[in-house]
């Protein structure tokens, strides 16, 4: 197992505001961050990346120059950069502003002011994504799991295919759909279907019953991934026999630990 610590991350800190970078910086050094560096525009940020990559971005929304979908985009455009891990910290709490970063794959969504829990969940997501740590199981080899992920965000499929492959799974197959997704049920098997709830054409709620109801995999561990996992409305899911629920942006010891779980009953 390869398992870094908060002081071996190096950090770029994007926040236009002194007093809100020097705050920041100070917890970030609080939870053993020591290599940070700061910029207080777009463009400075791109210009760091260009110079040195670092493992974790963490960005204000707002800055003169642009914005942090445009920063995330950047980074995600470039082969050098894509993997970079991304978190945003905003004072900002509507949902339809905050959706398109936990649809790209964003490592959390901080809030301002955001407590010591908040901010070590996130070095901790981080550390898990850039680590390796094999899931030990009783009843399976790992490396034999077949896992399909069902998701219309490429970008959300790669963390999650990047997570779970972190923990040694290596047959991994992609839908971009429910209707996808359905198509490779009739003719591959899957030890686990690991969903999206929200998408076009046939939905995780959908795929969940077709799963449950129609399929020759009616047994199959089912686990959904959403932006929505704490809504009311979700409780239907679960009903229509999804065997665990996970949020949006997610951290990916839970996912080991539901993994565990699922796959050990």
């Amino acid at each position: 197992m390869s398992h870094l610590s908060p002081s071996e991350l190096s950090l770029l800190l994007v926040e236009p505001s002194e007093t809100q970078k020097k705050i920041i910086m100070g917890r970030l050094q609080q939870e053993g961050i020591r290599s940070i560096q700061t910029a207080g525009k777009l463009s400075e940020a791109k210009e760091i990346i260009t110079r040195h990559k670092p493992d974790l971005i963490a960005s204000a929304l707002h800055f003169e120059d642009g914005s942090a979908l445009e920063l995330l985009q950047h980074i995600k455009a470039d082969p050098g950069s894509k993997d970079i891990q991304f978190m945003l910290v905003s004072s900002e709490c509507r949902r339809e502003q905050l959706e398109i970063f936990r649809q790209s794959g964003v490592v959390a969504i901080l809030p301002k002011p955001f407590s010591s829990e908040h901010l070590g969940k996130a070095l901790n997501a981080t550390i898990d994504l850039l680590s390796h740590d094999e899931l030990d199981l009783s009843h399976f080899d790992v490396q034999d799991l077949r896992v399909l992920i069902v998701d219309d965000s490429p970008l959300a499929r790669k963390v999650i295919g990047r997570t779970i492959a972190n923990l040694g799974i290596k047959q991994i197959c992609e839908a971009d759909d429910g209707a996808q997704a359905i198509a490779l049920l009739q003719h591959q098997m899957f030890d686990l279907v690991i969903t999206d709830y929200n998408m076009p054409s046939v939905d995780g709620l959908a795929l969940t019953r077709y799963i449950r109801t129609q399929s020759n995999q009616s047994h199959i561990p089912i686990l959904m991934v959403s932006s929505e996992a704490k809504d009311t409305h979700l409780s239907n899911v679960e009903q229509a026999g999804v065997n665990a629920l996970c949020d949006k942006p997610f951290e990916p010891r839970l996912v080991k630990q539901l993994l565990f779980q699922l796959l050990e009953d």
